[in-house]
This record gives C-alpha cells, structure tokens and sequence, in this order.
C-alpha cells in the first residue's frame, strides 16, 4: 500500500477521548501548551477539564518532571478529582521524561487515582493511543480484563477496516463539498410515497449517534404522511461498551422513545461498528428493502451499492465515496463540533431537509 499523506487523526487524542469515555475527571498533556488545542475544547465541552503541563524551551533541554508535578497538584487543588490521566505527547516522549515517576513525586494522596498514559503523536495508528489508554484503565482499575481485551480487539478492527475501505487505505484524499441534500431527499421521499420499502441503517461511532438518529425521527414522520415501509437498524445497545458511550445509547433510545420511534433490529454497540457490518446486513436482506439509507460508518456496511445513500460526516470520507461514484453521499461536516457535550438528538440537516419537503408534498 502507498504512503498515506493525508492527515489522519492523532494517537493523542485518541487517547484522550478514550479517557473521557473511561470517566476520567481530569485530563493531563505532559507537553507544550497547544499541543492537541483544538481537541481539548470540544472535550471540555462534554464535562471532562483538560489541562496541560505547558513545556517550555528549558523543560525540554532538563527534563519537564518538574513542571507536571506543579501542574498535577495544581489541577488537585483547583478540580479535586477522583480520576486523573496524564497522556504523554510527542515532547516527552523525545525527552524521556518519567510520567509515573512525576506523579509519585507529586503524592496526590489516596482520594485521587492518578495514572499515566504512555502515549505520542508518532506512533503508527491513531487507535494505538486508545489502545494505551484503555491498558492504563486496566491498570488504573476503571475497566475490567474482559472490557479491555475486547476495546482492543474493537480498536485493531476498526483499523483494519479503515485500510481496507476507509480513509486509510487512500494516499491522499482533499476534503469533499457536499452534493445538494435536496435532491437525495426528494428521492427519499418519492420512494415513500410510491409506497416502496426504505431500510435505514446506522453505523455510528460514540456521540456521532446523537445526530446520526435524527434520521430515524424524521423518516418515521415521513412514512407516516407519505406511506411506504421502513425498517429502522442501528448500533446502540446500552449494554455494550465504555461508561459514557452506553450513557449516549440510554440517552437516544429514551428520546426516540418518547417521541413514538421504534428502531426495529439493534445490533451491537456504538464501540463495534467495525465488526457488525454482516449481522447488519443480514438484518435487512431479511427486509428485501427497494432502497437503502447508510449513516455513519457507510463503509462498515459490506455490500454498499451504487445506488444506496450515503450520509458520512467526514469530508475526506465523504470524497472518498464520492470518487467510488457513489452519486447519493452526502456530508454532514459540521456534526462532530455539534455533538459533543450534547445530551440528546441534534438536528441533522438532511433529516430537516425532509422534514421540509414533505410539509411540501
């Protein structure tokens, strides 16, 4: 395979939304002040504080152990947390600092689980930093054997899928502008109307669900004023995966619940949307559907065609399907931004978009 060159995410932040979903109060960067800026914001918007030992040109010439031991019983003092995970950056890895040893020195005290994450930028996979920070969890006792063994495997799987058919597997791929929505959900709306039979599929990823089921909302009002069938199958069993990505599952399927939804097939958890891909479409073969609505993971489904409709919210993925001449993918770009923090459904655009044609028809 050729050398990726897009940017692809980072094994840092991979570990510290895994520490997030682990429950972890507090977050630590054993690194420069911006490393990871822009990921820290959205995740302090979704309840974890994030803080940083902000190395400096000296810190790097004579060691930066001093400075995450000021800054570990600062964040003590200032959030006293139960958890604390220091994840280590590209700069303290290259200086060799100690992150177990500076969090001894720090002696935080019994009431504080403190734990390191030996994690850089330059490792190969992004999921290799999840990978880490979930053995930490291990070993920190947030997580049992059995969950992380099978977080890892999830992790290795979601890999393989992205080299396979994913963003990975490409050398390089430019960020895609969205076809029109319009058009996609005229179609969708023809077919109901035509009383044809609609699958709607969601593979998500973690709170990406919170937008990706708005789809579920809006389509079960169109079958209701337009007619037609549809068989609604998604990735959320609460019983599955990591403290707060089983809270984001309660939390849809209450609402869609309550607002009279019902997702027909549950199929695995919002952790292994790289491994359902067969059981999910063995759930809608069984529907014999005229037409197919993929959200997500489009690419964990194993049998897309051309004529199926595609609602990523990756623009770089999002060029991919469309340079796979997949003329019915559309990009919802913005979710990621939107959801985090969020506590239920967020509009989805083309959900609205629907919403809004049939008012019309």
């Amino acid at each position: 395979m050729n050398q990726v060159i897009h940017p692809r995410p980072n094994p840092i932040v991979a570990a510290m939304y895994t520490l997030r979903d682990l429950d972890v109060d507090v977050i630590v960067t054993h690194g420069p002040a911006g490393c990871c800026f822009m990921a820290s914001r959205p995740l302090e918007n979704a309840g974890v504080r994030i803080v940083t030992s902000a190395l400096k040109d000296n810190d790097l010439i004579f060691g930066g152990g001093d400075s995450l031991v000021r800054t570990l019983k600062e964040a003590q003092r200032k959030f006293n947390p139960r958890t604390m995970a220091v994840v280590g950056t590209c700069a303290s890895t290259i200086i060799g600092d100690d992150i177990s040893a500076a969090i001894k020195r720090a002696d935080l005290g019994p009431d504080c689980n403190c734990f390191a994450v030996d994690c850089s930028g330059c490792m190969t996979d992004n999921t290799q930093g999840a990978i880490r920070a979930v053995k930490a969890g291990l070993k920190a006792g947030l997580i049992s054997r059995e969950e992380c063994e099978r977080q890892i495997s999830l992790l290795k799987a979601a890999t393989d899928l992205e080299k396979q058919r994913g963003m990975a597997g490409k050398t390089y791929l430019s960020p895609a502008v969205s076809p029109t929505k319009m058009h996609v959900c005229r179609v969708i709306a023809n077919a109901l109307k035509e009383g044809k039979k609609v699958a709607v599929v969601m593979i998500a990823k973690k709170e990406l669900a919170y937008r990706f089921a708005d789809m579920f909302v809006a389509m079960d009002e169109a079958r209701r004023k337009l007619g037609g069938q549809t068989l609604f199958v998604a990735n959320m069993d609460g019983d599955l995966g990591l403290p707060r990505i089983r809270r984001y599952c309660s939390n849809i399927n209450a609402e869609l619940d309550a607002d009279g939804v019902t997702i027909d097939r549950m199929v695995g958890g919002l952790d292994e949307y790289a491994v359902i891909g067969d059981r999910v479409k063995e759930a809608v073969d069984e529907f014999k559907p005229d037409m197919r609505i993929i959200l997500g993971i489009c690419h964990a489904y194993p049998d897309m065609q051309k004529d199926d409709i595609l609602i990523t919210d990756q623009p770089r993925q999002l060029a991919n399907y469309l340079d796979q001449n997949f003329l019915c993918a559309v990009g919802e770009v913005s979710s990621h931004n939107m959801v985090m923090g969020a506590k239920g459904i967020v509009h989805l655009e083309t959900a609205d978009t629907l919403r809004e044609i049939i008012r019309e028809m």
